[in-house]
């Protein structure tokens, strides 16, 4: 069986599809004004945390000039800024701030992925990228024996938790969970899914998303992880 490493050391070769790898390599060359002096990344983002975590952050893919840029999830752009303030304010990150893959951010009981690994123009995933991403989701899930929470951020996210533990038949639930920010359903005897408002511009500047409605969200996965 690979390892987590192993898994996001394929995860930065694949190039399963051409759509994602043009877009992703276009934006690497012809960059943004205002970071004009980065060398971008260009590549899929791993996954990364802690391989023993008992949280799980299921993401939508990095951004075009956030995660594209610097190779890491959620860092460089206003979405992983809401995110770690809230995993450094309940004990899941080292840090509030996640600037660059060399500023010493480390996750703490908490692991982060995506359902798409690659930037996706217009932040827009065809069914069938979503698919080809799917199987390194479901081999990080074998390996993540600990998880007792699944935080789905944003209905892809959260749709793609519940599809790959229906999927590995570990799932308990009798209805299928339906996305909305707070919910919560028992995903397997033993796993907990919240679901919550991705961080994005698009709901943090118009007040669809909080920072007391994301709070709630870590509140109650911290809640949950001690009470087991």
């Amino acid at each position: 069986m690979s390892t987590l490493k192993e898994i996001q050391q394929e995860v930065v070769a694949c190039r399963r599809c051409p759509r994602l790898v043009r877009w992703r390599e276009k934006v690497a060359q012809e960059k943004t004004r205002r970071f004009q002096d980065w060398e971008y990344w260009g590549k899929p983002n791993p996954s990364f945390g802690d391989p023993h975590a008992q949280v799980l952050l299921v993401g939508l893919a990095p951004a075009a000039h956030g995660g594209n840029r610097t190779g890491r999830m959620f860092t460089g752009d206003r979405s992983g800024d809401w995110l770690y303030r809230a995993l450094h304010k309940f004990g899941f990150a080292n840090q509030p701030t996640s600037v660059s893959r060399e500023d010493g951010l480390r996750l703490i009981n908490c692991y982060i992925t995506a359902t798409c690994r690659c930037a996706p123009p217009l932040n827009k995933l065809l069914p069938s990228e979503v698919l080809n991403c799917r199987p390194f989701f479901l081999r990080e899930l074998g390996l993540l024996k600990n998880l007792k929470v699944v935080v789905g951020l944003g209905k892809v996210g959260f749709d793609s938790a519940v599809n790959c533990y229906a999927e590995l038949g570990w799932s308990t639930f009798e209805k299928r969970p339906k996305f909305g920010h707070g919910v919560e359903y028992r995903l397997t005897e033993s796993v907990t899914l919240l679901g919550s408002f991705h961080p994005s511009q698009q709901n943090t500047f118009t007040g669809r998303l909080t920072e007391p409605m994301f709070d709630r969200v870590f509140r109650r996965a911290s809640a949950i992880i001690k009470q087991v």
